[in-house]
């Protein structure tokens, strides 16, 4: 994986392995495995109770390291007939915000006290690896206390200038918004949530930065203003206009991204929305015309906003990506075109 480039390996029963290259999933020059050898592959680098989890509950979320090597996220479930396991690799360098070519918009949504900022996008757009980059940059530059709620732990954080307490769903405590009620009364500067995927979590997210921590969090949208709406919908309608003032009171800003293979086929790109909580989009977040929220982008370019359909034609523009390839990741069809 690490020689071919490879981001994901697939081992499944009567089947070849399966790498994922650039985003496009091949097949491995091997031979079938069988039911047997896939079982004893993934049964040799789990624990006792990994294993017990697994033959109770079906599937497994867990992380390996391989010393020098790198460290892998690691998903076993049971299927028909068999079982399956899919490798991502995590590698040992943690990216700066400048190795993945953010703009500098992204440093200063770190640089606030206190607030809730969010990086979404679909599965498998680079989510983890933009919010490692974003601890990475807050441990160089600040004196915080980081806790990290993750499910499994990913990349691995050194103390630099802050101090860095990384828990795991499931083996360090029970859930994410057990977790996040716990950290706060653990003397945080910021708490990264790897998943905001309940209602108790989002609401204990946005207390947590109301009240004066720098919370980051992840949901699996592709754009600020569809972001509005999952954090808001999920809750009774009697609730949601608390939810939304909340929201547009504690909201810093918004990183929607997806990944898109490059031209020259040797390698991926991140396509970012952009979206930073000005006085104007808190009052429409407040007003529920999250409609408007696109325009609002539109009209703060300036101070480095952008949106997704922009930013995939800078990209063509650029030669950096193909017509066709950005085609398939916008958000609303151009003329002439077909999304597929």
């Amino acid at each position: 994986m690490q020689e071919k480039n490879v981001s994901d390996l697939h081992l499944s029963a009567n089947s070849e392995p399966m790498l994922r290259i650039n985003g496009v999933l091949q097949r491995a020059a091997h031979r079938q495995l069988s039911e047997d050898e896939v079982k004893i592959i993934i049964y040799e680098i789990l624990t006792d109770a990994q294993i017990k989890h697994f033959e109770t509950k079906g599937d497994l979320d867990c992380a390996y390291t391989l010393p020098g090597i790198a460290r892998f996220r690691i998903n076993v479930y049971k299927k028909y007939p068999g079982l399956t396991a899919a490798f991502r690799i995590i590698p040992n360098q943690i990216p700066t915000l400048d190795d993945l070519g953010f703009p500098p918009i992204l440093k200063k949504m770190l640089d606030v006290r206190s607030g809730l900022v969010l990086v979404t996008g679909p599965t498998n757009s680079g989510k983890s690896t933009t919010l490692a980059a974003m601890v990475n940059h807050i441990n160089e530059t600040m004196h915080h206390n980081i806790i990290t709620l993750e499910d499994p732990l990913e990349f691995i954080h050194p103390n630099k200038k802050c101090l860095i307490n990384q828990r795991q769903i499931g083996e360090h405590c029970e859930s994410f918004s057990a977790g996040l009620r716990s950290a706060l009364r653990e003397d945080p500067n910021v708490i990264l949530v790897g998943e905001m995927r309940d209602l108790d979590t989002i609401k204990l997210a946005l207390s947590a930065a109301e009240v004066g921590q720098l919370v980051l969090g992840t949901l699996h949208t592709r754009s600020a203003a569809q972001t509005m709406s999952r954090v808001v919908e999920p809750f009774p309608a009697e609730q949601q206009t608390q939810i939304r003032h909340m929201l547009s009171e504690s909201l810093v800003g918004i990183c929607s991204q997806q990944l898109l293979r490059t031209a020259d086929n040797k390698g991926r790109v991140a396509a970012l929305e952009i979206m930073m909580a000005t006085h104007a989009i808190r009052n429409l977040i407040r007003e529920a015309k999250g409609h408007q929220i696109n325009n609002a982008i539109m009209s703060n370019q300036g101070v480095g906003m952008q949106l997704m359909d922009n930013h995939l034609k800078k990209l063509v523009a650029d030669g950096t990506v193909t017509q066709d390839e950005a085609v398939r990741y916008m958000l609303e069809s151009p003329i002439g075109t077909k999304t597929q």
